[in-house]
C-alpha cells in the first residue's frame, strides 16, 4: 500500500522540521517537500502532486488563505489541513480558510520550546485527519478503528411514524467539514417551528467566532450556548468548545447545560451526549441529523434517538468531505434516509414544517437500499 504524499508549507523553519519529523515517524505517510510560502508552495503542489498539503495560515508573499483560494480556483482539489493558533484572530482566519476551500485545521503547537510535547499534541491532532481525508483500505484513522477493506451495501432504517405531536427539537452533529456543510445546511432551511442544537468538534473561541459569523450570515438567530438558556423555536445554539452542551426539560421549557464531564469519542463537545440528552428530554420528539466528520461521534446517540421512536437522517459519502460519523450511523442501520447535503434541508423541511407533503414519513415505502461507498 502507497504511503500517503504530504507537502508541509509553513514559513517557520521551527514548525516545519517538527510537523515533517513526526510525519515521518509514520510508515503510512511520507513527507515529499516543503516550502516557506504560499507562492513556493503552489509551485511544489503543481510538481510534485501530493495526495495532501498541511498549511500555516499566516505566511509572507502569498498566505494560507490566499494559497486555499488559488488552488480552488484552478480546480485542484488536494486535501489541506490549516495550522493555526488558537486565538480570536486565528480563528477568524481559520474560518475564512474553510470558507476558501480547506479541508480542516490543526492547532498550532502552543510551546516549541518543549519539543516533545509540542510533537505529541501535533501527532494527536494531524494524523487522524491525515488518514481520514486521504482513506487507505484497513489504515487506521482513528485509535482502534481501522476502515472496512470493502464497506457493504446498507439497508436503509424502516421509518418509524411520527411522534405524537411532532418533533420538538432538531439535534445535529458534525466534525470535519461541518463548518461548510452546516452553514449549507442551513441557509437552506426556512424558519422551523423547533429549537435547533449543533455540535460541531472545535476548540473554544473558533465556536465562538463560528457561531457569531453564521448569525451575521444567515437570517436566523444562531447563538453560542450558554448554561441555562432557554432554548426557542427557529433558532440555532452552538456547542462551546470544551464544554459537552446537554438539554434538559424544566419548569421554563426546553434548557441547556454545559458540562466538562470526560470527552466521549476522545470529543468535547460529543455529539453523542448531545443526542442522548435530547431523548431524555423529549423522547422520541427529535429528529437528528449527522453531517460530515471523522470517527464514530453520534452512532451511540443515534441509536438512542432511534430507540425512542425518533428519526436520524445522515449526508452521503459523496458531498462529506470525510463518511466517518455520517458513515458510521448509516453502516449500523440507524439512518432513515441518507442524502446528498443539497437536498438535506428539503427533507428537514418536510418532515419539520411540512409534513404531509411528499407523504407520511412513517410509510415502509421510504424503505431502500443504499450501495457500498466508494
Amino acid at each position: 500500500m502507497a504511503p500517503i504524499r504530504v507537502l508541509v508549507v509553513d514559513d517557520s523553519v521551527v514548525i516545519r522540521k517538527l510537523v515533517s519529523d513526526l510525519l515521518a515517524e509514520d510508515p503510512d505517510i511520507e513527507v515529499v517537500g516543503t516550502a516557506v510560502n504560499g507562492k513556493a508552495g503552489l509551485q511544489k503542489i503543481a510538481l510534485l502532486k501530493p495526495d495532501l498539503v498541511t498549511m500555516d495560515v499566516e505566511m509572507p508573499e502569498l498566505n494560507g488563505i490566499e494559497t486555499v483560494r488559488s488552488l480552488r480556483q484552478s480546480g485542484n482539489r488536494v486535501p489541506i489541513i490549516m495550522f493555526s493558533t488558537l486565538t480570536e484572530r486565528g480563528a477568524e482566519a481559520t474560518l475564512d480558510a474553510l470558507s476558501a476551500g480547506a479541508s480542516d485545521y490543526v492547532p498550532k503547537p502552543a510551546n516549541v520550546g518543549s519539543v516533545g510535547r509540542s510533537m505529541e499534541q501535533v501527532r494527536e491532532a494531524l494524523i487522524p485527519r491525515i488518514k481520514s481525508l486521504v482513506p487507505r483500505p484497513g489504515m487506521l484513522s482513528l485509535p482502534g478503528v481501522a476502515r472496512p477493506a470493502q464497506p457493504a451495501p446498507v439497508v436503509l432504517r424502516t421509518p418509524a411514524p411520527r411522534p405524537p405531536g411532532g418533533y420538538r427539537l432538531l439535534v445535529i452533529g458534525c466534525s470535519t467539514g461541518g463548518p461548510e456543510a452546516l452553514s449549507a445546511l442551513l441557509a437552506g432551511l426556512p424558519p422551523l417551528p423547533v429549537p435547533v442544537m449543533v455540535v460541531q468538534h472545535m476548540p473554544p473561541l473558533f465556536t465562538t467566532q463560528f457561531a457569531a459569523r453564521l448569525d451575521r450570515q444567515l437570517d436566523v438567530e444562531v447563538t453560542e450556548a450558554a448554561h441555562g438558556q432557554v432554548l426557542r423555536p427557529g433558532t440555532v445554539c452552538i456547542a462551546p468548545g470544551d464544554f459537552h452542551l446537554e438539554v434538559v426539560s424544566d419548569a421554563r421549557g426546553l434548557v441547556t447545560r454545559l458540562t466538562q464531564a470526560p470527552p466521549e469519542n476522545y470529543c468535547r463537545p460529543a455529539v453523542d451526549v448531545l443526542f442522548r440528552t435530547a431523548v431524555a428530554a423529549v423522547g422520541g420528539s427529535v429528529l437528528g441529523v449527522v453531517l460530515t466528520g471523522m470517527g464514530a461521534d453520534g452512532a451511540k446517540g443515534s441509536r438512542n434517538i432511534v430507540d425512542r421512536g425518533g428519526a436520524v437522517l445522515a449526508q452521503d459519502q459523496a458531498t462529506s468531505v470525510v463518511w466517518g460519523m455520517p458513515g458510521a450511523v448509516t453502516n449500523a442501520g440507524l439512518a432513515e434516509r441518507v442524502l446528498p447535503l443539497g437536498e438535506l434541508p428539503a427533507e428537514i423541511t418536510r418532515r419539520l414544517v411540512h409534513p404531509h407533503v411528499g407523504g407520511p414519513v412513517g410509510t415502509p415505502a421510504n424503505r431502500a437500499v443504499v450501495g457500498g461507498a466508494r
